[in-house]
C-alpha cells in the first residue's frame, strides 16, 4: 500500500508526540511492506512565527491532497496576547473548515494495565469502551458572534445554530459507528431549553428509521455528564453538538486517568485528521516527560480508520499493552510499583516489544 501522510507537529510538545507517532507508522510501513510518504508542514504558533499566519495556504493545500493528516498540538502562552482570529487555535479551526471536517470521534477505552489510575472504582469503571461522536463544523463555535455597549455596559453574544443537513450528516456517521459496535446510540442535547437542540432531537430521531438495528436514546447534556461519572458502561456511542461534545469528551478522558491517553480522529469531505487531545503543554517541552500513548493510539486509529490496516493497528496496540503491563510509565500515569521512565525510553521499549510481538505472534496471542 502506498499512502501520503502530512505531519503537522505544531507547538509545545506537539513535535515530540508527532515524532512518536511517525516512528511507529514508519516501523509499520517497513515491517508490512507499505510505502508511507511523509511531508512536515507548520501550523499554529510555529506557523505564526514563520509566516505570520496560523494556517499558511501551502499547509492547507498539502492537507487537502494527502491521504491522512497527523496533528501534534497548537497553542501556548507565547501567543496568548494575539487577537482571537490571529491565535494558533484559529489555525486549527480554519484547518477543520478548509478540509471539510465535520465530525470528530474520540474513543474512550480503559487500558487494562492502567485500570488502577482511573478515579473511579473498578466495579464502576467496568469494561469502559465508548466513542464520542462530536459535530465539528457548526454550532456556537462557528455561529454569529459579536459585542456592543449599551448604557455603559458591554454585552457579548455567541450563536448556537444548526440546520437539518448539518445534523443529518453527523448523525448518519454516528449511526454507522454504532452499527459496527454494540448498536446503541445516545444522542445528547438540551432540548428542554434550546430551539437548536429541539431540531437536533427531531432530526436524529427521524434518521433512526434508516438504521433500524440501532437502539436510540436521548439524554440532556447535564444528565449525560452525570451518568458518565456514575455509570459510564451504559454508553456505547454518544452523539453531540460541537460545544457539548467538546466538554463531554474531555470529561470522559478523565475516566481513564489521564488526558494523555486519548486519541481522536476527524472526518469530512477530504483527508481525515488524527491527533492526541492533550494540548500543547508548554511546561513539559524538553523534559522528556510528554506521554506518547495518545499519539500512538491516534496513529493506530489512522491505520485502521483511514487506511483499513486493522492487523497493523492491532500489532502496535498489542505491543503497547504489553509495555504497560510490564509496569513502564511516563510521569503522568505513574502509580505505586510502576517504573517511571522518560518518553524516549518508553518509545525504545515499545519498539523492542513490537519486534518481539512479530517474532512470537502465536505465543503472544496476536495476529493468529
Amino acid at each position: 500500500m502506498k499512502k501520503s501522510i502530512v505531519l503537522l507537529p505544531g507547538d509545545g510538545i506537539g513535535p515530540e508526540v508527532t515524532r512518536a507517532a511517525a516512528t511507529v507508522l514508519r516501523d509499520c510501513a517497513q515491517e508490512f511492506n507499505h510505502q508511507f510518504d511523509f511531508a512536515e508542514l507548520p501550523v499554529g504558533g510555529a506557523a505564526i512565527d514563520a509566516s505570520g499566519l496560523p494556517l499558511p495556504p501551502e499547509t492547507l493545500d498539502a492537507c487537502r491532497k494527502a491521504d491522512a493528516v497527523f496533528l501534534g498540538a497548537v497553542g501556548g502562552n507565547k501567543w496568548d496576547r494575539l487577537p482571537v482570529g490571529k491565535r494558533p487555535e484559529s489555525g486549527l479551526l480554519d484547518l477543520r473548515k478548509g478540509m471539510g471536517l465535520y465530525v470528530n470521534v474520540r474513543p474512550v477505552k480503559v487500558l487494562e494495565p492502567l485500570r488502577g489510575i482511573s478515579p473511579l472504582k473498578s466495579e464502576r469503571l467496568g469494561d469502559l469502551d465508548l466513542e464520542i461522536v462530536r459535530e465539528l463544523a457548526g454550532g456556537m463555535y462557528f455561529g454569529e458572534r459579536g459585542n456592543t455597549t449599551e448604557n455603559g455596559a458591554e454585552r457579548a453574544w455567541d450563536t448556537e445554530s444548526y440546520s437539518t443537513p448539518e445534523i443529518e450528516r453527523v448523525a448518519a456517521f454516528a449511526y454507522a459507528r454504532a452499527e459496527n459496535r454494540s448498536r446503541r446510540l445516545c444522542s445528547v442535547d438540551k432540548a428542554n431549553v434550546l430551539a437548536s437542540s429541539q431540531l437536533w432531537r427531531r432530526t436524529v430521531t427521524a434518521l433512526n428509521a434508516a438504521y433500524p438495528t440501532v437502539k436510540l436514546e436521548h439524554m440532556y447534556v447535564d444528565n449525560a455528564a452525570m451518568q458518565l461519572t456514575l455509570r459510564p458502561g451504559q454508553f456505547d456511542v454518544l452523539l453531540s453538538t460541537n460545544m457539548f461534545g467538546d466538554i463531554l469528551s474531555d470529561a470522559a478522558a478523565g475516566l481513564v486517568g489521564s488526558i494523555g491517553l486519548i486519541p481522536s480522529g476527524s472526518f469530512g469531505t477530504s483527508a481525515p485528521l488524527f491527533e492526541p487531545i492533550h494540548g500543547s503543554a508548554p511546561s513539559l517541552v524538553g523534559t522528556d516527560s510528554a506521554n506518547p500513548v495518545a499519539s500512538i493510539l491516534s496513529a493506530t486509529m489512522l491505520l485502521r480508520d483511514a487506511f483499513g490496516l486493522s492487523l497493523e493497528a492491532d500489532w502496535i496496540e498489542h505491543s503497547l499493552l504489553r509495555v504497560l503491563a510490564g509496569g513502564y510509565r511516563t510521569p503522568d500515569i505513574i502509580e505505586p510499583g510502576a517504573k517511571a521512565i522518560g518518553a524516549t525510553a518508553f518509545m525504545t521499549i515499545l519498539r523492542e516489544e513490537m519486534q518481539r510481538t512479530l517474532e512470537h505472534a502465536e505465543r503472544y496471542g496476536w495476529g493468529v
